[in-house]
């Protein structure tokens, strides 16, 4: 019986767009290297420095900003990047919702402190009180590991504390969930854009 449930964050709880987030780097700071570090799922350079926490924020700003025009500012580094967050949809704020009465609700997610302070936002703007319905969330830049190494689905399962065959993990890359999957824990991969709700209740019967 599924007691927990673990949600990816950006492709599965929160709408993407990576041309969003290419544009703002490019028009609004001059940074072109952003189309060689931004991925969908995996990280790549500086980008995936940070999400491992080998980069603190204010040294990722600094790498940009090196790499930027000249009167480019930290705060500008931020907003470029909270632009790949397009959206939390009001149907997957009201899901979680109704999932934190009946289970236990975590975050996993290959993330940052930089769009992690915007995700927090969002929920908040939808009336989602994230501190109270999520039981806790793990964080590749903290936990200093990266989806989809098993260290990190080990840790995630220790934290939780229960068996992994109790917990349900729901994510938008099949590569992380066949690694979950490895380990014994109920995963399944969302299509991006697809109705959340009917995946979950599908998952849990």
């Amino acid at each position: 019986m599924i007691k927990a449930i673990v949600f990816d964050l950006g492709g599965v709880l929160f709408d993407l767009d990576t041309d969003a987030c290419i544009r703002a780097f490019r028009e609004g700071l001059g940074f072109e290297k952003i189309v060689e570090i931004l991925d969908k799922c995996h990280q790549k350079g500086i980008i995936g420095q940070l999400e491992c926490g080998d980069l603190s924020a204010d040294e990722f700003r600094a790498e940009v900003l090196r790499d930027s025009r000249p009167d480019a500012v930290p705060a500008d580094v931020d907003r470029a990047f909270c632009a790949l967050l397009a959206d939390f949809p009001q149907d997957k704020a009201d899901l979680i919702r109704d999932l934190s009465k009946r289970y236990a609700l975590y975050i996993l997610t290959n993330n940052n402190p930089i769009t992690m302070v915007r995700s927090h936002e969002m929920m908040e703007e939808r009336g989602l009180d994230w501190q109270r319905v999520f039981r806790a969330e793990f964080v590749s830049c903290e936990m200093k590991m990266l989806k989809p190494s098993r260290e990190i689905y080990a840790e995630m399962v220790r934290r939780v504390g229960l068996p992994a065959e109790e917990i349900l993990f729901i994510d938008d890359s099949q590569n992380n969930v066949d690694a979950a999957s490895a380990l014994g824990i109920r995963a399944v991969c969302y299509p991006e854009g697809t109705p959340l709700r009917p995946l979950v209740e599908a998952a849990l019967c």
